[in-house]
This record gives structure tokens, C-alpha cells and sequence, in this order.
């Protein structure tokens, strides 16, 4: 009876084991699908602009491109080996986008006889080979929560290093540093040390944060001594933001924050909270800050003629950013043929009002459609998971994503008054390529992580 009972549970772990062994072959096989799609799209798109600019090939590029395509094939094969059940949508998109977003660089390139997207290619490269990097060597993701005060403290330092004078890159926010004639912002890497760290205090003190304090109005505010530290890193993190004449990523931290403190103890009043300092935070900055009040004038009065003729810097650049959108209409001009050029800075922080010119809205469309599946599948990574780090951590990694996708695209349409961000992926600029490709590294660990666990379903 005992071998009878042993053989079944045998036959029953391999027949387990062949299940996932098959679902995990499944998921690797859409995610090359997927890679193939996106290879093509990217290389089609900088034909299509050399065709456009220049009407005739140029092989150098192509070379490049092929060589980047090639890394992303090559982070496939790192994922079946080491992580055969991660999300099959995270790499194809993330590839994708910096395709589009290089093929735009490089139509710039054309027209002002620089080099940046060759640039910008060897960026995506080294931040490709870096998230598979990640993949092979971060075996089990949970090692991160060990060091959550480590990671803390690494996020300030990295705020800090742009106020060391040797190492300070110039600029008008101090937000830049230069090593060995390299230009980085390493406040894009400072924010996935605070998501971690986020993720594992909360982790450690959620349940005295939802159920001991004071309660005032209905609403229970947690003691000192769990919220204090917590707080404290936040105010430390923002002080040095403001410091830094950095807005945006103060609102990108202090979005994160509120978001991880929501999920973590689902209190709705953390988000009436959060909004209510934000607005009472931006309505005060518009009067102690002159380049705050600055960008809230352009944004209000953006049309008119004074501020727009403004050569200290009013609403030139944002007014020509809508208009390039404007002559894009609904399908664009085409790769290549439109005049994004016109816009200053149009490479970086105004890449969208570039691509909808030549894309149209339904470009443009598409692009966000792109950001959508990337956070929500981010999002469904951590719900679907059992453990509350991995839930934390993914989910305020995809917020991250999301909020930055909203803050740019916000503030070049109008929506919201314009900070100094990079659109992720899309835009020219090294440091946010590699924090992006890391996020999408450790997503990628998550996913594995959470499919292997009991129960856990994910499409």
C-alpha cells in the first residue's frame, strides 16, 4: 500500500513538473515572438526615417541597431535558462520603446549633423547587458529585503554626490555628476534604492502603521517610533530634491511613497493625504521658488506673446512642442518628413511631441498603450504574488514607471505644468536607461519568483 501511495505522489510531481516545464516554454516561446515583432518595428523605423531624411540607407546604423537586437535575443536565452517563468511582455516592450525612441534621436541627428543616437544605442546596450546580469546573478529577489536600511541610505548618498564640487556636472539643477568625462544623474538610480527600501520597511512595520496610533477624524496616525524613520528618509530625500532645484523627481519619490504606504496598508486616507501636500506643496513652491512660479506661469499663460518671445526661457519651447503635435494630426507626417526639430531639446524632454509629429495620434496612441501594459502587468506581477515584498517592490517600480510616463506627457500636452523628467526608455539619456532596464531586471526576477510559487496565476 506505502509503494503504491509513493508511486502515485512520484508520477503526480512528474506530471507537475512536465506541466510547468511545458507553461514555462509557452512563455518564453510568446516572449521571442514578441522580441521578433519589436525587432522588426525598430528596424523598420530607422529605415523608414533614413528613407524620409535622406532618402538612401545607411548601413552604420543599421549595424548598430542589429547589434542591440542582438543583446535583447541574447537576455532571451539568459531568461530561459535562469529564469524560465518571468513575464514575457516586459523585454519585447522595453525594447520596443527604446527602438522608437533611438530611430527619433537618430532622425534629429540627421538634421543637426550630431551623433547622439549612436550614443544612445551603446547605452541600451551596456543597460541591456546589465539587466541580464541581474537575471543570472540575482537568484532569489527576497535577498534584497536583508539590506532595506543599506539600500536607505545608498539612495540619499546618491542624492547627495551632486553637491560634491569635483564631482558636480554643471547645469542649473544640480542633479548631474561627471566621472572620467562621463555625465550621470544618479538620482535615477537613488530611486530603486528607495523602492526598496519603501518595500522593506513597510513590509516590517504595516501592521503597527494600520492598527496602533492615534485616531483623529476617523483616521488612525501611526505612532512615531514605526512612522518616524520612514519619514525621516522621505523628508531627507525631498529636502535635498528642493535643494537641487529637481521637481520632478521630488514628485516621482513623493508619489512612489504615497503609493507603496496606500498598498502596503490599504488606507485610502494616505492618498487624500498625499494629494493635499502635494497641491499644498505646489501652490507654496509657485511662491518661494522662482523657477517653480516660472513654470507655472508658462503653463497658464502659455500663448501669450510676451512669454512666448521671453529669451530668458518662457513658453517658447512648450507652445512649439504642441504645435509639432498639432501638425502630426491623427496619423503624422511620416518618419522622417515632419519638423520636430523646430522644438528645443526635442531629443529629450520634448521626445513625445517629436514622435507625435511624425506618428500621429495614433503613434502616440500606440506608445501609450505600450506604458499601460508595461505597468499594469508590473501591477499584476505583485497582486498575484505571496509575498508582501515582492507585492510592495513591483508594484511601486510599475508606479514609478506609470507616474513618470504621466508627469511628461502631462506637462508637454498641457495637462500639468512641465518638470524636469525623461520620458522612460523613449528619451536620450544614459542614466535613465540603465534605472529603466534594471526595473524591468528585477520585475523580470519578481515574475519568475511569484509564477513558482503555490497558486500564483498569471497570464
Amino acid at each position: 500500500m506505502t509503494d503504491t501511495s509513493d508511486d502515485t505522489r512520484a508520477v503526480k510531481g512528474v506530471q507537475k513538473e512536465l506541466r510547468r516545464l511545458r507553461k514555462a516554454q509557452q512563455l518564453r516561446n510568446r516572449e521571442l515572438i514578441l522580441l521578433i515583432f519589436a525587432i522588426a518595428l525598430t528596424g523598420g523605423a530607422f529605415v523608414l526615417v533614413q528613407f524620409g531624411a535622406i532618402g538612401e540607407i545607411r548601413l552604420p546604423i543599421l549595424y548598430a541597431v542589429g547589434a542591440l537586437c542582438a543583446l535583447a535575443i541574447a537576455l532571451h536565452v539568459v531568461l530561459r535558462i535562469r529564469a524560465s517563468q518571468a513575464d514575457p511582455f516586459l523585454v519585447p516592450i522595453g525594447l520596443l520603446l527604446t527602438g522608437l525612441g533611438t530611430a527619433m534621436i537618430y532622425r534629429l541627428d540627421l538634421q543637426d549633423k550630431q551623433s547622439s543616437a549612436m550614443t544612445q544605442l551603446a547605452y541600451a546596450a551596456l543597460s541591456i547587458a546589465l539587466c541580464g546580469l541581474l537575471v543570472w546573478a540575482l537568484s532569489n529577489y527576497r535577498v534584497l529585503f536583508r539590506y532595506t536600511y543599506i539600500f536607505g541610505l545608498t539612495g540619499i548618498v546618491l542624492l547627495i554626490l551632486p553637491f560634491v564640487p569635483f564631482l558636480h556636472g554643471g547645469g542649473n539643477a544640480t542633479v548631474w555628476i561627471t566621472i572620467a568625462g562621463f555625465n550621470f544623474q544618479p538620482g535615477e538610480i537613488a530611486k530603486i534604492c528607495l523602492a526598496i527600501f519603501f518595500a522593506g520597511y513597510l513590509v516590517n512595520t504595516r501592521e503597527s502603521l494600520t492598527s496602533t496610533g492615534r485616531r483623529v477624524l476617523g483616521f488612525t496616525f501611526p505612532r512615531a517610533r514605526e512612522f518616524g524613520p520612514l519619514l525621516v528618509i522621505w523628508l531627507i530625500s525631498m529636502g535635498i530634491i528642493v535643494a537641487q532645484r529637481d521637481l520632478g523627481t521630488g514628485m516621482l519619490i513623493f508619489g512612489m511613497f504615497v503609493a507603496m504606504l496606500y498598498v502596503a496598508t490599504g488606507k485610502t486616507g494616505w492618498v487624500l493625504i498625499g494629494v493635499t501636500l502635494a497641491g499644498v506643496g505646489a501652490v507654496a513652491a509657485t511662491f518661494v521658488m522662482p523657477y517653480v512660479h516660472n513654470r507655472f506661469n508658462a503653463w497658464i499663460n502659455a500663448f501669450d506673446d510676451e512669454l512666448y518671445n521671453d529669451p530668458a526661457g518662457g513658453s517658447f519651447q512648450l507652445v512649439n512642442g504642441v504645435f509639432g503635435l498639432a501638425h502630426g494630426g491623427m496619423f503624422g507626417t511620416g518618419l522622417g518628413q515632419g519638423r520636430p526639430y523646430l522644438t528645443p531639446v526635442a531629443k529629450s524632454d520634448y521626445i513625445i511631441p517629436s514622435l507625435g509629429e511624425e506618428l500621429g495620434l495614433v503613434g502616440i496612441f500606440a506608445i501609450l498603450g505600450l506604458y499601460l501594459v508595461f505597468a499594469s502587468r508590473g501591477a499584476r506581477i505583485g497582486v498575484a504574488g505571496q509575498d508582501d515584498f515582492g507585492k510592495l517592490l513591483s508594484v511601486g517600480l510599475s508606479f514609478t514607471i506609470a507616474l513618470q510616463v504621466f508627469i511628461m506627457v502631462g506637462g508637454v500636452t498641457r495637462v500639468i505644468p512641465l518638470t524636469g523628467l525623461t520620458t522612460p526608455f523613449l528619451a536620450a539619456g544614459g542614466s535613465s536607461l540603465l534605472a529603466n532596464w534594471l526595473i524591468v531586471g528585477i520585475l523580470l526576477r519578481i515574475s519568475d519568483a511569484v509564477r513558482r510559487q503555490p497558486r500564483a496565476v498569471i497570464g
